[in-house]
This record gives structure tokens, sequence and C-alpha cells, in this order.
């Protein structure tokens, strides 16, 4: 079960596991593209090749306030067995990152102890979650002790890798996949002790089908419960599935975002729970220089960029563009030009964004044309300049100034300064704009020749 591998990207299961063709020429709707967090989180586990050094700092909410908290700054602190120390190493983790510092003693704490923790993509919390689930495995008993919820198949694989790396050197434990299409014997019981998968699936396994026998569960994890939830029926199903675990199982639930959703359904699954959360990191764009440029048309918007690529030197840049059909008119465009241009769009597979940030990052394309969707998590050191095609609204077409600051963000990182531009074409956006800088409370000046060396100096 354990060589189960990601499906053809020209293929998908339908609602009875087999697999059927897509039809390349079914177009989703062209407009705006509807976030897709699951697809999101993928490709950020994907184009994490270590561990992100986080400058946030992390609150520990007690369930008990006066035992004493615990962190600790090596694994070898953690007394784990042997052959888990060793695969910790053989992944490359020398010393536990923030999360795992204050997580891990409390997840393999004697009696377990319950745990709600926020951590973005990097922070090292799957690692954290399966060494707590392979340390309480029992090795010689042959069915499932371990058991890990995932939004989707693909996320489900990635933390199956990460419990097949980190437990080479613990052979008797033996994993298995809760997935659509992977079919198994009526009758039959699973003897792997660790299971992982998606909600529907695990709820038949324990219930209709009963492969699984819910009350011999010690571990219950919920990975990236934000995305979860995001998805109809997913949090149904896990509610119903921790409803049949024993009472002193311990439930783990870990989330990127804590919005009111997420925390109502964290206190229905996690009883007592100690709790783990990230201080918000004030963003600060005191070191981005922002500008607008004043257009027309779509038509004076590619002028304008043209104009500011032949003025001045640029290291590399990311643009946004809030449809795909723009993103992908405007990076022929400038393929046109002689530049070399990376697209990211939402019809393309997580894989095939992952492929295109990667040529990105090794400096292969110069220019990054994207819509919004594609662009979270994505950090690249040499970004230098961010320019706004169109300016990020939301569905009602009102300034959404988080994605603002979101995307701006992307320069101006790691110390530097950053530089903005954007793209003016109506009273609208000017509006847009105006309203922008009011939010903000920070004025966007009007990108004048004067201004060139200026930005030549932040732009290079």
């Amino acid at each position: 079960l354990s060589s189960l591998h990601l499906k053809d990207e020209k293929t998908k299961p339908d609602a009875n596991g087999a697999v059927v063709k897509v039809d390349d020429n079914i177009e989703k709707a062209e407009d705006e593209e509807k976030e897709d967090r699951a697809a999101q989180s993928l490709l950020n586990k994907l184009i994490r090749s270590n561990l992100v050094d986080t400058t946030n700092q992390v609150e520990v909410l007690q369930r008990d306030p006066t035992s004493p908290l615990y962190s600790v700054k090596s694994f070898e602190e953690l007394r784990l067995k042997p052959q888990l120390l060793q695969g910790v190493y053989a992944m490359g983790f020398n010393r536990p990152s923030k999360i795992q510092e204050n997580a891990l003693p409390m997840m393999l704490a004697e009696p377990p102890q319950n745990l709600i923790a926020q951590s973005q993509s990097g922070t090292g919390k799957t690692a954290a979650f399966v060494l707590a689930m392979l340390s309480r495995v029992e090795p010689g008993n042959k069915y499932p002790q371990c058991l890990c919820l995932s939004p989707t198949y693909e996320l489900a694989l990635q933390t199956g890798k990460v419990i097949e790396q980190m437990g080479k050197f613990y052979p008797e434990l033996k994993l298995a996949y809760a997935v659509r299409g992977n079919k198994l014997e009526r009758g039959q019981k699973i003897s792997e002790q660790i299971v992982i998968g998606t909600p529907g699936t695990v709820l038949d396994w324990c219930s209709k089908l009963k492969f699984i026998d819910p009350k011999k569960i010690k571990v219950f994890v919920l990975d990236e419960a934000d995305v979860m939830i995001a998805t109809q029926g997913h949090q149904d199903q896990s509610i119903r599935i921790q409803r049949m675990l024993p009472k002193d199982c311990q439930m783990l639930l870990f989330s990127a975002t804590f919005e009111d959703s997420v925390w109502k359904f964290a206190q229905k699954v996690v009883p007592d729970p100690n709790i783990i959360k990230l201080k918000r990191e004030e963003e600060t764009l005191d070191t981005i220089k922002q500008y607008y440029v004043l257009c027309n048309n779509r038509d004076e918007k590619f002028q304008a960029l043209c104009n500011i690529y032949g003025a001045i030197t640029i290291a590399q840049a990311m643009i946004f563009c809030h449809t795909r059909k723009t993103a992908g008119w405007l990076a022929a465009e400038l393929s046109k030009e002689g530049h070399q241009v990376a697209l990211l769009s939402g019809e393309m597979m997580v894989e095939q964004r992952a492929a295109v940030i990667e040529r990105f990052r090794e400096g292969k394309e110069k220019v990054l044309v994207t819509t919004n969707v594609c662009a979270r998590g994505i950090d690249v050191e040499q970004v230098s300049v961010v320019i706004n095609f169109d300016l990020p609204v939301d569905k009602d077409g009102n300034p959404d100034n988080e994605t603002y600051l979101h995307r701006i963000g992307r320069t101006g990182r790691f110390g530097k300064r950053g530089l903005a531009i954007n793209m003016v074409d109506s009273k609208h956006s000017m509006n847009i704009l105006n309203r922008i800088q009011e939010h903000f409370n920070k004025k966007i000046n009007k990108l004048d020749t004067d201004d060139l060396d200026e930005i030549e100096k932040i732009a290079n």
C-alpha cells in the first residue's frame, strides 16, 4: 500500500474510484480563479527544500498553567527511540525548529496531552506530529494505532513520505493510505499501525467497512484544518470519526490560519487542549517604495511596463494580474519583446507550478507573471520589483488590502529595500489605489522620470 504514487496529471478518479480521462477541452471559468487552498498547500510543500527560518514568536497557552513548560533545544532531550533519532538526523534535522521546540515535549509527554497548534508551511510541523505518532506506536501490535487526516489525496501522500523517511530505520512500522481508489476486500482487517487518509474514506473504513477498529486508535491527527474545513463535508466527517475514538485518544490539530470557523471546529474535536499560536508579525511597508503609473487601457499599461524595463535594470520581478486570461496575454507580449518570462496560472498542475517557481528561483527567467491565487507563500530572495498590472480587488470590487500587502511583501524581504509599481487605468482603479493608501496610511507617489535613478538602485 505504501507504494501509491501521484496520479498521472491527465487522469482523475470518478465518484466510484475508477480512473477516468480528463478532457483537456473542459475550460474552467476563465475569469477570476477560485483559491484552492489544498493546491496551495501542496505547492508550498513541493517548493520548500528546507525549513523556513521564521522570526515569528510562539505563544504557548497550557491547559494546566501550573505545570512546568518544557521546550527543547536538541532532539536528544526528547529521549526518542534510537531508530527514530536516526531517522530524524537522516532527514537533515539538526535541531528542533521553533514550533518543534515547544510542541514536541507536549506531544510526547505522559500521560498524552491534546494540542491545537498554528504553524505555517515550512516550519517543521509535519515532522513534529509524525515523530509523535511513531513514538506512540507499539510495533508488535498489528492493527492501526495512529490515524492522520489530510484534506486531499496528494497532501496525504506528502505526509506519508515524511512517515516513510522518518521511519526508515524502524522497518516493523507499516503505513496504509485510506484514500479513494485504494480498494480492499470486505471484511479485511488492516495490519498497518499507521493510517493516513482523507476524511470520507477514513470514515468508511472505520464505520461501514470496519477495516479499522477506531477504539484502538491512540493518536488522532488533523492536519491542515483550515484547508480541511474549506472543503464541503470534511468538517462533518472529521467530527464523526473523532466521536468513534476512545476518550483517552491523543488529539493533535494543526492549521496555518485560525479564523473563527477553524477555532470552532478545533474546539469541537480537541477537548482540553494545549494551544500553540504564532504571534502575528506586523508586516511592514517601510522598506518598500511604492509608485503608480497612469494609463488609459491595457495596451498602455503594457507600453508603460516596457518603458520601465527600458529605463532601468531589474534583477527579478513578479507581475500580478487579475485573471488568467490577462496573465497569459501579458506573458506572451513580454516574450515577444525578448524578456525571459515564466507564467503561473490556475489551470497548471501543482507539480508544473512547482517547476516554474524553481526555474524562477534559479534565475532562468527574470519575470514571473502570475494571478493572485498562485503567488501565496512564494519567497524568492532576488525579487526586487513587484508590479501590480491589475490592482487587487475582492469579489465585490472593493480593494483587497490584505492581498496588496501580501503581493508587495514579496519584495523588500530579508531586510532589503523593495519596489512596488501599480498600474492605474481608470477612475475606478484610481479610487481603489486611494483607498489602499488610506488603509495603510502610506502615500503612493506618481512615477516620474526624475524617480528613475532612485528606483534603478532598488531594482537592481
